[in-house]
């Protein structure tokens, strides 16, 4: 992940955004100018001269990571649980009905395995931090039987179809076509 996408930074991630501003904050004392430092560690040149600004208020000091924004709620051996718990799917956690997960049936789950207590956006956050993704799961029927669905595009389907036509198709228009 190259920026943020509202889920903030994992901790190896702000080490390299560190190391990216200490690198600026040494070319900012040999001279460098702004558009030729943003150019060569891929960021804006807004950026560059934010830092530049906060490296001359505070010296390099200031461009140091002050540490999560947020401390994370869950430990890893708690992540990987509640990874695990995912996997089993929400019928096996009382939610019958639709089986897909939601921020809320996320955000529950979450209370009662570790009572801690998150909002919707922070449960929304806390799965993008570490990789997750929102996605509606491909409605299939319980009968479907693949075999007979590839049999059936592979012989059928092309019988339906048709062959294509090898000429250019005719105007669109109504009216009839000028001849001569």
């Amino acid at each position: 992940m190259r920026y943020a996408q509202r889920g903030g930074y994992t901790p190896a991630e702000q080490q390299r955004r560190e190391r990216l501003r200490l690198d600026a904050a040494g070319r900012f004392g040999r001279g460098d100018s702004t558009p030729e430092i943003a150019a060569d560690l891929r960021v804006t040149e807004r950026t560059v001269r934010r830092w530049r600004q906060a490296w001359r208020d505070g010296g390099t000091e200031a461009l140091r990571s002050r540490g999560p924004v947020s401390r994370e709620r869950l430990s890893p051996r708690q992540w990987a649980r509640l990874e695990l718990e995912l996997g089993k799917g929400p019928l096996a956690h009382g939610f019958a009905g639709d089986q897909r997960w939601t921020l809320g049936r996320i955000k529950t789950l979450i209370g009662k395995l570790f009572h801690v207590g998150y909002t919707v956006e922070g449960t929304w956050r806390l799965l993008r931090r570490h990789g997750w993704s929102c996605q509606v799961p491909v409605r299939q029927a319980m009968e479907r039987d693949d075999a007979a669905v590839a049999v059936w595009k592979d012989q059928v389907w092309p019988d339906i179809k048709g062959p294509r036509a090898t000429w250019a198709p005719t105007s669109a228009s109504r009216t009839r076509q000028a001849r001569g």
